[in-house]
């Protein structure tokens, strides 16, 4: 092994979570691209479609916590290989479903649900990793550069599945993408291990380095249900984050349709507009990360993860709804991406804390934040078109905003100085 990578070690780690964050996203969003082409060849309406569609949000939504609870009890290395396993099976397996089957559609939409299944691991057991691996004042670095993997995934699936499918046809794109997520997984699990001591390539330095920023910072116990579910911190985060994932599916599911339909940008404009939240997402999570690292160090964590996060999505608020209040399609589009970006320089504020507050329970608690985001992202999908049709998209962006509003708020009542590292989670000092 290089030199350089015997102490680096957990930057391996987090490269690789951001590989498969690129590639589960992929596998997420393929059938996106491909959804027409699937609907004309099973003879399905968009009522139809839409209902598989939802029927992996759902699944993904739903098994947060379990997938979290999972990665706590056998680590996240096991946790993530049989994660892509899983994936890539239920991947793979709608493209020999027939179209004149008995039952097709059911077959399609529990299709989907067991990749929601499979992919909601992905998050929880990468926080895990982070928890174990990653010393706290690092952690905004970290979780910014796994989830910029998320813009990387959105940025590369268009091109990349609409190539495979004009080439190849559509199956060979979900087939693409299932090999991707297996070959990637059989990586993690060789390079990858639970804890720093566990790995055969680490240096003393590394590990050394590791314990001492998570010694004054973890809760070092496995915490129970309710513990974890009475925490008025983890409550606080959770409601944010539900009034995140609402506004960041907005840019997931409907930022395409609106510039087409409302905006009246023909298609190619379109398409080259859409990518700009992605684009922002993938350069702002980083970037958020870094801030963030860097104001936790000088500034204290409240500053730092919980200020930063504050402002951030306030400034979401305000660039969503300012492209509500502008009549160029092209710069209502920039805005829109201020907005996404913005959005995302909170995004490891999130995860930086969740670790923080879970330790060796990280999976967990990131579960149940992470369902509320994806509940938030549910709603999205049709809340936002049902308050457009009775009253005009600009209220659903400003629904979006006024939530960012409130998710805004929420962290100001988040006090992780003094409720993880001096206390982890309601544990008394006598139980320590």
């Amino acid at each position: 092994m290089l030199p350089f990578l015997r102490t680096r070690i957990r930057w391996v780690l987090i490269f690789w979570m951001f590989v498969v964050s690129a590639i589960a996203y992929l596998d997420r969003v393929n059938i996106s691209i491909a959804g027409h082409t699937i609907a004309s060849e099973f003879h399905l309406d968009d009522v139809q479609l839409g209902w598989i569609f939802s029927a992996f949000v759902l699944g993904y939504a739903l098994f947060q916590t379990p997938g979290g609870r999972i990665s706590d009890r056998i680590g996240p290395r096991i946790t993530l290989m049989l994660g892509v396993i899983w994936w890539g099976v239920f991947t793979s397996l709608i493209t020999f479903l027939s179209p004149g089957a008995s039952g097709m559609l059911a077959a399609l939409i529990g299709i989907r649900f067991c990749l929601g299944m499979g992919e909601a691991v992905v998050y929880p057991a990468s926080n895990c990793v982070v928890a174990q691996w990653i010393p706290s004042a690092e952690r905004g670095v970290a979780n910014g550069f796994i989830f910029s993997g998320v813009g990387c995934g959105a940025a590369i699936t268009p091109p990349l599945i609409t190539y495979i499918m004009s080439h190849y046809g559509w199956r060979w794109s979900f087939w693409v993408s299932a090999l991707l997520g297996l070959i990637a997984g059989a990586i993690w699990y060789v390079v990858a291990r639970d804890s720093p001591r566990q790995h055969p390539w680490i240096t003393k330095e590394e590990a050394e380095h590791i314990e001492a920023g998570l010694a004054q910072s973890e809760a070092r116990i496995k915490l129970p249900w309710r513990v974890i579910l009475t925490n008025p911190h983890l409550l606080a985060v959770t409601f944010s984050y539900f009034c995140y994932g609402y506004a960041a599916y907005i840019f997931f599911s409907w930022f395409f349709i609106y510039l087409k339909d409302v905006r009246g940008l023909d298609l190619k404009s379109s398409g080259y507009y859409a990518m700009l939240p992605f684009t922002a997402m993938a350069i702002c999570s980083p970037l958020g990360g870094w801030i963030s690292d860097r104001l936790t160090k000088t500034r204290g964590k409240f500053v730092g993860r919980c200020l930063l996060a504050a402002v951030a999505i306030a400034f979401c608020a305000i660039f969503i709804a300012l492209s509500t209040q502008v009549t160029s399609a092209r710069i209502a589009s920039v805005c829109l991406a201020g907005g996404a970006g913005a959005l995302y320089i909170s995004q490891s504020s999130f995860w930086s804390i969740s670790a923080d507050i879970g330790g060796k329970s990280a999976g967990s608690v990131s579960g149940i934040m992470n369902m509320g985001g994806q509940l938030g992202g549910t709603l999205t999908a049709t809340l936002t078109p049902l308050i457009a049709k009775h009253y005009g998209w600009t209220t659903s962006f400003l629904a979006a905003a006024a939530l960012c509003a409130a998710g805004s708020l929420a962290w100001l009542v988040v006090h992780p100085e003094g409720q993880p590292s001096a206390r982890p989670l309601g544990v008394s000092a006598s139980r320590r």
